[in-house]
């Protein structure tokens, strides 16, 4: 059934207003933390991205490459980032977020390996580590509210600087 002939999903914004409330609270506060602990902006929309590569959440794709972009990614970077494992495109920080933001999102599918926090934990700290976790987690929830609710990517533009 194609996204035209989908039945109408429920407004959750306009059903449950607190819990959009609070989910939208749980993103600003997991923003915070990662300002906070100086992890990297662009290292977070990678982290949205891939998650959202994983899920096959096309609205969350649509706006995290857009705000990537706005903030200088490259469309290079952006492109491989799928096979981020095979190219040379990305830093020791990045590599250690992405394996573990992958293992976040897949933790059906072996928890979070020793090998793979033991990774993030040689380039970053724990508020760090903290902060790289609670992103994972935050787009993974969204990722699954847009895919529930049938979220159509193209409109979302980023916020002007």
């Amino acid at each position: 059934m194609s996204n035209s002939e989908s039945i109408t999903r429920v407004a959750l914004k306009k059903i449950t207003p607190d819990v959009s409330g609070a989910m939208g609270s749980l993103h600003g506060a997991a923003v915070s933390a990662a300002r906070d602990a100086k992890v990297e902006p662009e290292i977070l929309e990678l982290i949205r991205i891939r998650a959202s590569q994983i899920n096959g959440c096309a609205f969350c794709l649509d706006m995290h490459t857009k705000d990537a972009r706005a903030q200088g990614e490259t469309e290079q970077r952006i492109y491989a980032l799928s096979a981020w494992r095979e190219t040379p495109f990305f830093s020791a920080r990045e590599r250690a977020a992405l394996a573990l933001a992958e293992a976040v999102t897949l933790v059906h599918d072996g928890h979070v390996p020793d090998d793979v926090y033991a990774e993030a934990a040689e380039v970053f700290d724990e508020e760090q580590i903290a902060a790289l976790i609670w992103a994972a987690t935050v787009i993974n929830a969204y990722n699954r509210i847009a895919i529930a609710t049938r979220m159509l990517p193209g409109a979302y533009q980023p916020a002007q600087k």
